[in-house]
């Protein structure tokens, strides 16, 4: 079942998405502003609806704040429609948007279409702090710009990457990606991590955290 995140400050157009995504056998929750809403709790959900013109925070707001961070398609819900607006939200990390007043029939038509899309593409794409890894190609860009790394600079940021939160030591770290039988040592996963640093700080602040006396982390 999918987990939808409708986020709307009009509650008769969130009860009216709810009842109609439900019939689909969507879990659908609702919340009426973007007020206190942590990072860690968007990213149970597969999509989010995101209304433009609430008070407080703006849909527009709310979504260029979390885009980096939250992977799931945004549509967004707006009583726009001037060209400029839709370019707007669009550009700051929104996947399609839908005109108010909507058929239901049109919402649903437009939420499995993204959700399919997703399901194939999460396979081949990963991403995380603004970096994405392509798993088929092993690459990793950000901004459209591809990230000059090593076979096993690679790999160390790809394990970790997965694993974002997740503290690893020199060794599990090394194990997972030379194996036992590699005629090497763990301690040279410091010097890859200090290479790798180096090179995504040119992109954006280091997202790869040391935890002292343990080992290393994707934040």
């Amino acid at each position: 079942m999918k987990n939808i995140l409708v986020i709307d400050d009009e509650m008769d157009i969130c009860n009216l998405i709810k009842n109609g995504l439900k019939k689909q056998n969507y879990e659908v929750t609702i919340k009426n502003d973007a007020i206190d809403i942590k990072i860690e709790e968007l990213n149970k959900f597969d999509l989010i609806l995101l209304d433009v013109m609430m008070p407080e925070i703006d849909g527009f707001t709310l979504c260029k704040k979390i885009r980096d961070d939250v992977d799931c398609p945004i549509i967004f819900l707006t009583a726009k429609t001037m060209e400029e607006d839709v370019v707007e939200g669009l550009a700051l990390g929104g996947d399609d948007y839908i005109k108010k007043p909507f058929s239901i029939l049109e919402l649903r038509a437009r939420i499995e279409a993204h959700l399919r899309r997703e399901n194939r593409e999460k396979k081949e794409i990963l991403s995380a702090d603004g970096f994405k890894f392509n798993l088929k190609s092993k690459e990793i860009y950000f901004d459209e710009k591809k990230v000059s790394l090593t076979k096993g600079e690679y790999k160390i940021c790809e394990y970790l990457a997965k694993h974002r939160g997740q503290v690893f030591s020199l060794e599990q770290i090394f194990e997972q990606v030379y194996g036992f039988d590699k005629d090497s040592d763990s301690s040279c996963i410091r010097e890859h991590i200090k290479n790798i640093r180096a090179k995504l700080t040119k992109y954006a602040e280091s997202p790869i955290e040391t935890v002292w006396g343990i080992g290393y982390k994707w934040r």
